[in-house]
């Protein structure tokens, strides 16, 4: 197959060009026309710079495929699914759309695997690290059953509410952030710039000072004396943490760590519950068998803690007992949780249930990021305070002292 840069008009009347994979100038004008385009010139592309053979800065500066990415992808997908456009031709349209070039080659790649006969689960299991266990699974039960259109459309809402908690998550904690980075900021110039001078001028009192201006003193010459140690011992730290929390064991403590956090744990918590309800709901309703929808769950809840209960869940079951009877076991759903899954249980209506279980707790994890700011700003208010106090009594004492003294004096 060869590479043709083609140049044609979309459906607008506007100019449009791209590169397209086929075996003829026919192909690809075939594959133009299957998307609205008109094709108005067609000619082989010249041979492009390898990849290894790119510049460094460009490599560096190449934007990886993220998840706003593949979330356009899904919802397109979706859209030439449902319009009965062959999957062949859908990847030829998408393809020759994608402005960037990491998704450019992504589609590209699929799109080869998929003319040497895999079908489109294998081919994006290939690229395992973007797509992930649950999209992949999602996509080979579409297949499976006939119902790869629904599949697209469900994946794509579970991508959004995603994207959405995270979102909500980050713009929640920006002040508290920017205002922890400022605080550190701020004691680090007052001990290596400020409370050296005053350490200057106390020692021209020759008496003994309050103990909490000591203590100031010994952190500020603590931190003048030792900063490039300090600096090595943060930068290693955070590079081992962040080895440990790679390692299974690390993960796993950290993630049971979260849901006990103050403030943040029980958002946390309802966030994965969510997950968890939303992806059990979408694998059941989409004909996965339980045991192995229950296997891909516990592997999409992004919480290595949880996953492990749900796998514990799945154990159960495979020995036999209710659903029901397997998630009280856990310990980590609400009495009304517990009862909604029994209910669904008896009833056959298991999935509808599990979707207002989540539906139950993305409101609350909506309702509780609104609260966040609220709930941290008292905190940081706090030991803002207790920073200006200590500062404060440790820098004025000596000097309140000093005044005391000679107005006896001179009394």
């Amino acid at each position: 197959m060869a590479i043709y840069a083609w140049k044609g008009r979309n459906k607008r009347g506007e100019s449009v060009s791209g590169k397209l994979e086929a075996l003829t100038e026919g192909g690809v004008a075939d594959q133009l026309l299957s998307i609205g385009i008109a094709p108005v010139q067609i000619a082989v592309a010249a041979a492009e710079q390898d990849a290894s053979t790119e510049g460094w800065w460009t490599r560096l500066n190449r934007r990886p495929v993220v998840l706003e990415d593949l979330l356009l992808f899904s919802r397109q997908m979706y859209t030439l699914n449902k319009a009965g456009v062959p999957i062949l031709r859908a990847f030829a349209g998408l393809q020759a759309s994608a402005s960037k070039p990491a998704m450019v080659e992504l589609l590209q790649d699929i799109r080869a695997s998929l003319d040497q006969g895999r079908e489109l689960s294998a081919a994006m299991a290939r690229h395992k690290d973007l797509f992930g266990s649950f999209y992949i699974s999602m996509i080979k039960v579409g297949e499976m059953t006939g119902r790869l259109t629904e599949v697209f459309l469900r994946v794509t809402e579970h991508m959004e509410f995603e994207r959405d908690v995270r979102e909500r998550i980050r713009q929640a904690l920006r002040y508290p952030t920017f205002v922890l980075i400022a605080m550190g900021v701020a004691v680090v110039i007052l001990n290596l710039f400020v409370i050296p001078v005053f350490a200057k001028v106390f020692a021209g009192f020759h008496t003994e000072l309050p103990v909490i201006t000591r203590g100031l003193l010994a952190f500020s010459g603590w931190m003048i004396a030792w900063w490039p140690a300090l600096i090595v011992g943060m930068v290693g730290a955070v590079f081992a943490v962040r080895a440990y929390l790679r390692t299974p064991k690390g993960r796993y403590r950290w993630d049971a760590r979260k849901l006990k956090l103050p403030i943040v744990g029980e958002i946390v918590r309802k966030a994965t519950l969510a997950r968890f309800a939303r992806s059990f709901a979408l694998s059941s309703q989409s004909g996965v068998p339980l045991v192995q929808a229950l296997t891909v769950v516990a592997q999409t809840v992004d919480n290595a803690f949880i996953g492990s209960r749900v796998e514990e869940m799945r154990d159960g079951i495979e020995r036999g007992e209710s659903i029901s009877r397997c998630a009280a076991a856990t310990g980590v759903f609400t009495p009304v949780v517990l009862q909604m899954i029994a209910v669904g249980e008896e009833t056959g209506e298991l999935d509808s249930l599990l979707f207002e279980i989540a539906d139950m707790y993305e409101r609350d994890t909506d309702y509780s990021i609104k609260g966040l700011s609220a709930s941290i700003e008292p905190v940081l208010l706090g030991i803002i305070g207790v920073l200006v106090l200590l500062l404060a009594l440790g820098v004025f004492l000596p000097l309140w002292n000093m005044g005391g003294a000679a107005m006896g004096r001179g009394g």
